[in-house]
């Protein structure tokens, strides 16, 4: 792999953990240890919000799929993030299960482990 090709992926790691980190870790709820992100308050909005954000999943999922990622980590992939959706879609509970699932963390996670790049957790607790 080229150079260019290596710091073009790095960046678009960089992207993907911070895709990840807005849509599912942007704030703490104060005096709690919980964390939610724009993927738990767009999804307040019926709807809309569920579709919106699944635009980002996907973008996850198309460069997982463009480098390589074997068809057994791209079926977890998917499956995370079509639990996200349709537990998401309930009205007010779909939204609770949401700021606990982190689809997307967990998506980036997987990725990050088949590329052997350390996984999200542990840049978390280098911090």
């Amino acid at each position: 792999m080229t150079r260019h090709r290596v710091g073009a992926r790095d960046k678009e790691i960089r992207t993907m953990r911070l895709l990840a980190r807005y849509l599912d870790d942007w704030v703490r709820i104060p005096g709690t240890g919980w964390r939610i992100g724009l993927d738990s308050m767009i999804g307040l909005v019926p709807g809309l919000g569920d579709v919106l954000t699944m635009g980002a999943s996907v973008y996850i999922l198309r460069k997982a799929y463009r480098w390589g990622t074997p068809p057994r980590i791209l079926g977890r992939m998917i499956g995370n993030v079509a639990i996200d959706l349709f537990a998401g879609a309930v009205p007010l509970l779909g939204d609770l299960f949401d700021a606990g699932w982190k689809a997307n963390r967990k998506n980036v996670d997987l990725l990050l482990r088949h590329l052997d790049t350390a996984p999200f957790d542990e840049l978390e607790s280098r911090r």
